[in-house]
């Protein structure tokens, strides 16, 4: 049974850091991207980072580029958000996603990103709260 599984949620300051974990069960991640999203209170689900399965190119939403890095743990078919630099316009729920990904590539995950593909399967979502 296909599963994503994110974790790592919780209350931060401004300035901290935090990780997010994805992971990832009843499929390999091979030939898949994963993508995080992220939806704040009274804002449009915007794409945050994606990686590719084929290869471990990444691309990153400018709003974060910098300050978060998407990785993944192929043994433990995860993918990670390392967040730096947290800022309270970061607060959201954050989704990860996968989509079938057989290129590799950044040329569809930018697409991804900006929600002009549907992703096959989501996870249910982790609440990271920025805030002093």
């Amino acid at each position: 049974q296909v599963q994503l599984v994110e974790s790592g949620g919780g209350l931060v300051q401004p300035g901290g850091s935090m990780k997010l974990s994805c992971a990832a069960s009843g499929f390999t991640l091979e030939n898949y991207a994963i993508v995080w999203f992220r939806q704040a209170p009274g804002k449009e689900r915007e794409g945050v980072a994606c990686i590719s399965g084929k290869d471990d190119t990444t691309y990153y939403a400018d709003s974060v580029k910098g300050r978060f890095t998407i990785s993944r743990d192929s043994a433990e078919n995860t993918v990670y958000l390392q967040m730096n630099s947290l800022k309270p316009e970061d607060t959201a729920v954050y989704y990860c996603a996968t989509v079938l990904n057989k290129y590799g590539g950044s040329y569809y995950l930018s697409l991804y990103l900006r929600g002009y593909y549907a992703m096959d399967y989501w996870g249910k979502g982790t609440l990271v709260t920025v805030s002093s």
